[in-house]
């Protein structure tokens, strides 16, 4: 392992929902009047399980064992086969962290937001989809720096901010995702007078608590709260890209710019999963679900993992 051991306590939060459970389609259902329209917002892809969680915690323990302790937040939901008495391990129900107002949650923007407020977190720590995954040993400064300051890690894009004016004009609608990003670096242009036309790489991020809860509490209070009630997302609602676009522009974290060498997202309907990773041999990578994957897609998942990650990690319980 490259690098070197820091000073500090580094936690890591994975977000996780069972999409097949019928107790949480039917809560979804009463919220929303269906379970997946195959739209950006509501499609089958946010929310199925294709065991990734359990082949990201193998990567966990082979790659980054120094992790202190790993936090699950479910919505009155763990995997079947989780060591829940784990010492390393806690599952963290969004009754715990989410206030009232927010519930029952099928918007990950609103989740994220008070991931901060789980009991027990390390001052410094990982963030990650269930669907991100390490794949080389990897040091804790890696991801922070100098004086314990995290890395924020972004893809430039080669015309800067008029990259996206661009696709406004041919698209006119750019997706909701990445309009909630720009609408977030926008913001802290506003606030802050600096802008980052660097895109989020979409994978796992460093974060200071403390600082996270100063841009949800403070900086961004009035935003949060104007989203606490969209339960599924949707266009307007903020992004925490904008809380690393807002610890960039305070001089609290040290920007990177990345490439597929070192964080690399694969979209699942573009398939040939082992031939695109062994192309670029990525530090980190996401398997990306979305409207536009199949059943059929899916099917090449889970073999993929299995032959990637194939030793059962410390986490799951004895077959």
């Amino acid at each position: 392992m490259k690098g070197r051991i820091l000073p500090y306590d580094i936690d890591l939060i994975y977000l996780w929902v069972d999409g097949n459970d019928p107790k949480w389609i039917e809560k979804k259902h009463q919220i929303t009047g269906s379970f997946s329209d195959n739209s950006e917002v509501n499609n089958k892809g946010r929310y199925i399980s294709n065991d990734e969680l359990r082949y990201s915690l193998r990567s966990v323990e082979k790659y980054v064992p120094w992790v202190r302790k790993i936090f699950i937040v479910t919505d009155e939901q763990y995997p079947e086969w989780l060591k829940r008495d784990h010492p390393k391990i806690q599952v963290v129900d969004h009754k715990e962290i989410l206030p009232e107002e927010a519930r029952p949650c099928f918007n990950s923007s609103v989740i994220e937001y008070f991931i901060y407020k789980i009991p027990g977190l390390a001052e410094r720590f990982l963030f990650a989809n269930d669907d991100m995954f390490f794949n080389k040993p990897l040091s804790p400064d890696y991801f922070f720096g100098e004086q314990g300051l995290p890395y924020i890690r972004l893809k430039k894009k080669l015309l800067g901010r008029w990259h996206y004016c661009l696709k406004r004009i041919v698209r006119k609608r750019l997706g909701q995702y990445i309009t909630m990003v720009l609408e977030g670096a926008a913001s802290v242009e506003k606030k802050f007078g600096v802008f980052y036309s660097g895109i989020p790489h979409h994978n796992v991020d460093a974060y200071v608590r403390d600082d996270y809860g100063d841009a949800v509490e403070q900086v961004f209070a009035l935003q949060v709260r104007q989203s606490l009630q969209s339960h599924l997302r949707k266009y307007g609602d903020l992004h925490r890209s904008a809380f690393a676009y807002y610890v960039l522009a305070v001089g609290k974290a040290i920007p990177k710019y990345v490439g597929k060498h070192e964080s690399m997202r694969m979209n699942i309907y573009r398939r040939k999963f082992m031939k695109r990773l062994r192309r670029y041999d990525p530090d980190l990578f996401c398997l990306n679900d979305s409207q536009r994957v199949s059943d059929e897609d899916r099917l090449g998942v889970k073999p993929f993992l299995e032959e990637l990650f194939p030793d059962p990690s410390p986490f799951e319980k004895a077959i």
